[in-house]
């Protein structure tokens, strides 16, 4: 598949990185001798950002529709080829798991098409598998805690619709949040949460403990109440007060991670948020929901989403744009294409005023004052 530069010169970030990451996929696949999508098709699905609107109902689609959609929720989180991690459940298409196993003997004759839809004979040695497939080499513990996930999103969904619709207060709330965290994240409710743990005179909502070690702070607020930086600074005192690095916030449907580092200031950097009533794809709502399962979080598979989102948030890329080695490039650029001499404070201080945002440079300034 030939995802070439023409196809995404008037896409915008994100939808370029759903694009590339739908293509690395697709050109597996195709290398696999699975039928997939066509260049335009998958170019139109990334433009709607998800299977659904994107008003395309050919059978490649059809079939193709829950991989294609977990694919590009990875992607919007900057996984780079996330094709080469897909669940098992996801590496062929939808048609291909209900078929029957057949005899190559009395397979007919056919194109790639009925190949496609073939399974192995019961205890046949499996085919090699190529870069579509890779995610049979996937442990047993993350298919299984997927799966759990999975499974416990579909439970309680109406629980959570119905606590909404009623405006439950935050006790209620908690009640799912507990069997939430259960029944789909694997704690243990006496070996692994604690409830109003105390931390210098106040209480956190949860403490979460991983082979008898506080790894995370949990703060739960009734679900019509939106998160925001107070609740924030909450659990970030109590994650400073006791050197715990992991803090989540949750109203029951909307779910934010944050990562704190010590130091001088601390740095707080949000992980993910998703919100399990929201309109984004279930692969993608699991996907994140995955990362705070009991054995994902013991064997950090977080870390990686975090970093990336700390590299890459508004704050550390104004930092880089205004570092002397790239207002010195910058500086350069200007002689080079207009033969106007000017200095790396006047291009700082333009940036400064005339391109970012106030608002980012107020927080900024702020978060550096002592």
């Amino acid at each position: 598949m030939d995802v070439r530069a023409g196809d995404v010169k008037d896409m915008d970030a994100k939808t370029q990185a759903r694009f590339r990451a739908l293509g690395g996929w697709a050109a597996a696949a195709a290398g696999d001798g699975l039928r997939v999508p066509g260049t335009a098709e998958l170019e139109q699905i990334a433009r709607t950002k998800g299977t659904a609107g994107c008003g395309i109902d050919s059978p490649a689609v059809r079939d193709w529709a829950a991989t294609m959609d977990w694919i590009m929720g990875q992607a919007a989180f900057g996984v780079v080829d996330p094709h080469l991690q897909l669940p098992d459940h996801l590496v062929k298409p939808a048609d291909t798991l209900e078929a029957q196993p057949e005899s190559e003997a009395q397979a007919p004759a056919a194109g790639p098409a009925t190949a496609e839809k073939r399974a192995p004979e019961p205890g046949a040695a499996p085919a090699p598998k190529g870069k579509g497939a890779a995610a049979g080499k996937r442990p047993k513990w993350e298919l299984a805690a997927m799966e759990q996930v999975r499974d416990a999103m579909a439970r309680y969904a109406r629980p959570l619709q119905e606590l909404r619709a009623r405006d439950a207060n935050e006790g209620d709330t908690r009640l799912v949040v507990t069997d939430l965290l259960c029944e789909g994240l694997d704690y243990d409710k006496f070996r692994d949460l604690t409830t109003e743990y105390m931390v210098r005179q106040d209480f956190a909502d949860y403490g979460v403990r991983i082979d008898k070690q506080m790894v995370a702070f949990i703060e739960v607020k009734r679900i019509s109440q939106k998160l925001n930086e107070r609740h924030l600074r909450q659990v970030q005192m109590y994650a400073v007060n006791e050197g715990v690095e992991w803090m989540v916030l949750t109203n029951g449907a909307v779910w934010q991670a944050y990562h704190l580092t010590g130091g001088l200031p601390v740095v707080v950097n949000m992980a993910f948020e998703i919100d399990l009533l929201g309109p984004a794809p279930e692969e993608e709502k699991a996907a994140m929901m995955f990362l705070l399962h009991r054995e994902a979080l013991k064997r950090r598979r977080i870390d990686d989403v975090w970093k990336h989102r700390a590299a890459t948030e508004p704050g550390a890329l104004l930092g880089l744009i205004l570092s002397d080695a790239m207002l010195d490039q910058i500086r350069k650029e200007v002689k080079r294409r207009t033969g106007i001499t000017t200095t790396a404070a006047d291009i700082s201080e333009t940036i400064k005023t005339g391109i970012v945002d106030p608002k980012l440079m107020a927080r900024l300034y702020k978060s550096t004052e002592p």
